[in-house]
């Protein structure tokens, strides 16, 4: 029996919140812009493409992007105007399509299985959203997630593009491995090792030398990807395994008084939000990271599921005190998990190849 073609599409804001702000002040359009903070360890939220063509780009830390381009209009992110647009644009999507999970505030996967002309229906909300919000969608489409969201990534801005998973796979086999999700620095470091530079010499690398150097089960999912097999599901309600609050602190913080105050302060946030969504966990973790960026992490699971931000502190406190960190805080988190409403992750569906015609 034959299965059913699955279709899914990924939609990218394309700089988004550079194009709020540019919403809100159009005189700056045409100008190289970077939405950073201003603190000494900022990073860069977004820049307009003006700036990157200056080799500014996100999470660069601000001090450098304001080096690389000087001349550029430099605004601190406005976050609750970000949420209003995000809100303004995912709106006009859900009204033409049922089935969205999102990925974040900016973009998000659409499973358009049952549409009978889906490329259409892509081309009209992309036209809507741009009309209504001034924003421009990027869109992936294929047969899986993975090929939709490696398309939309790598034809930005305005993409608007079709691959089967054949297509993909032929398309990006010049391409550096790190286009692929799943594959960060880490691992393109250690692949490198190998003499694995690109996309294509993954999918033609000997499984036994990949099955070495990271292990047979982490070995057959680098391949699967660098062929862009991929059968995870379009989900539209996505049940956080874990809940968290950090802090990165301007300056090193040495005082063991203000890192309780700072967890105590993030302990109550979690519980305000488990509360608001009616969750209860029982493992409570807290993070640290040194001014010498070791990064240590301790965690506690208790009886009694938990809402209460006090007992959250209460354990977050005895973890910090227990380490006791032997040099200054760069960052401090608390975290809370094991959730008593957990259910299992959902079976994944098998996916078949697609040919779009655009």
């Amino acid at each position: 029996m034959a299965q059913a073609r699955r279709v899914i599409a990924h939609l990218d804001i394309d700089a988004f919140y550079a194009s709020v702000e540019l919403r809100r002040r159009p005189e700056l359009r045409g100008l190289p812009l970077i939405v950073a903070g201003s603190g000494p360890r900022a990073v860069v939220t977004t820049a307009s493409y003006e700036a990157r063509r200056f080799g500014v780009n996100s999470a660069m830390p601000a001090a450098r992007a304001r080096a690389l381009c000087p001349d550029a209009v430099v605004l601190a992110p406005d976050f609750e105007a970000y949420r209003r647009a995000s809100g303004e644009v995912w709106s006009l999507v859900r009204e033409q399509v049922q089935l969205i999970q999102s990925a974040g505030i900016d973009e998000a996967y659409l499973d358009l299985s049952e549409e009978p002309f889906p490329v259409a229906l892509l081309r009209r909300l992309v036209a809507r959203v741009h009309e209504r919000t001034g924003m421009t969608l990027s869109v992936g489409i294929g047969p899986s997630r993975l090929v939709a969201k490696t398309a939309s990534a790598s034809f930005k801005p305005a993409a608007f593009v079709a691959m089967s998973r054949e297509q993909a796979a032929a398309h990006f086999a010049p391409h550096a491995a790190r286009v692929l999700q799943g594959i960060g620095p880490k691992t393109a470091e250690r692949l490198a090792g190998l003499g694995i530079q690109t996309v294509g010499q993954l999918q033609a690398a000997s499984a036994e030398l990949l099955a070495q150097r990271f292990g047979e089960r982490m070995a057959c999912e680098l391949q699967a990807r660098a062929h862009f097999h991929d059968d995870s599901l379009v989900e539209p309600v996505r049940i956080a395994k874990s809940r968290s609050s950090e802090v990165t602190f301007p300056t090193d913080v040495a005082d063991a008084a203000t890192l309780e105050r700072a967890l105590i302060g993030m302990a109550a946030e979690l519980g305000e939000g488990l509360r608001a969504r009616t969750r209860r966990a029982r493992t409570i973790a807290i993070k640290v990271r040194l001014d010498d960026w070791t990064t240590v992490t301790r965690a506690r699971t208790i009886e009694c599921f938990t809402d209460s931000g006090e007992t959250i502190a209460a354990v977050a406190l005895e973890l910090l005190q227990a380490y006791s960190p032997a040099r200054p805080v760069r960052l401090l988190g608390v975290r809370v998990a094991s959730f008593e409403d957990e259910s299992d992750m959902p079976t994944r569906g098998t996916p078949v190849q697609l040919v779009l015609p655009l």
